[in-house]
């Protein structure tokens, strides 16, 4: 099967199927990452081939300032997402302090601006859905950044679905952004025609699960202070020893199609379906050409078709605790 570029929603912009997550820069793994290296291997995943990279304010305001810098040179040839909607980032792993009404907003989206050093964001995502502003509002505060052109499109991350269905009837939305990935597939029921049904994109996000299906990790790996993998149940060693067989079949493709165990993950993914595009995010140059290098991984729909029958017959653990079964 051969792998085709997306497009974004029902936009006429055309987007490559393997986006480049910011978040690693700067949040979650225990470190911010130097500045001049991160404009440096931006520019690079720019030349390797990605032309979408995902932000947010919430990962640290370095973050929207980084891929700003990084992105000068040829902003018009990216689409630079980013969000609102998350105010503060917990420390311990929420959501933390969240605002999504009207004034809010446009608060939030001067900053970004202000930030990224452009004049417009291509794509602006609501983080978090805030409980006390209905999905009709936000839409119709985004109708309004469009025609001010402050924004190209708009989309949701961890939206329920009748949130999403009540927000794209006021402005209709572009994109969808949720965890998807071998350990993390529940969404393929439920938003995956959702998306067919209102011509979405589907971010996939964590589609490595932190590193879990990269093949760089195992139980024995050592994460330094304020890496969120010291806490989280995926690593642990119960849970890594029930995927275990997951992380064998991975290794076996691997193999045998001359790639790297991230390489399949991410070839599985972007096979899936076409609008689809993950967003693995690595501070290291030789993984941003390495993931990016997963579109070069054929899969026929019979190779897709034996993998997906063999997940179904595995109980794995996703990122949250839930088991796949």
């Amino acid at each position: 099967m051969t792998v085709m570029n997306r497009t974004l929603g029902h936009t006429n912009k055309v987007i490559a199927p393997i986006a480049y997550g910011c978040m690693g820069q700067t949040h979650s793994y225990g470190s911010v990452q130097d500045k001049n290296d991160m404009i440096d291997l931006m520019r690079y995943a720019k030349e390797v081939g990605y032309t979408m990279f995902d932000t947010a304010p919430a990962y640290g305001e370095d973050n929207e300032r980084f891929l700003g810098e990084a992105m000068k040179p040829f902003r018009d040839k990216v689409i630079i997402a980013t969000k609102f909607g998350i105010l503060h980032m917990s420390d311990a792993g929420g959501d933390g302090e969240l605002s999504s009404s009207h004034d809010s907003i446009m608060k939030q989206v001067d900053e970004s601006l202000e930030r990224l050093g452009t004049d417009y964001i291509d794509l602006y995502y609501q983080h978090r859905i805030d409980p006390k502003v209905a999905p009709e509002e936000v839409a119709q505060t985004m109708k309004e950044l469009h025609k001010a052109g402050k924004i190209l499109s708009w989309g949701v991350s961890f939206a329920p679905i009748d949130y999403i269905r009540k927000a794209h009837d006021v402005f209709p939305l572009v994109a969808v952004e949720n965890m998807y990935n071998f350990v993390d597939r529940h969404d393929e029921a439920d938003y995956f025609p959702l998306c067919e049904e209102l011509d979405l994109l589907y971010v996939s996000a964590c589609p490595l699960a932190k590193g879990l299906l990269s093949g760089t990790v195992d139980k024995q790996t050592q994460y330094k202070p304020g890496d969120w993998r010291n806490r989280m149940a995926l690593f642990s060693d119960e849970t890594m020893d029930q995927n275990q067989v997951l992380i064998d079949m991975i290794q076996d493709l691997a193999h045998q199609k001359n790639a790297t165990p991230a390489q399949i993950s991410l070839a599985w993914e972007i096979h899936q379906r076409p609008f689809l595009v993950p967003i693995p995010g690595t501070t290291k140059k030789h993984r941003v050409k390495e993931n990016f290098d997963a579109v070069n991984v054929s899969l026929s729909e019979e190779e897709m078709q034996s993998i997906n029958e063999q997940l179904k017959r595995m109980n794995t653990i996703g990122m949250h605790g839930a088991s796949n079964k």
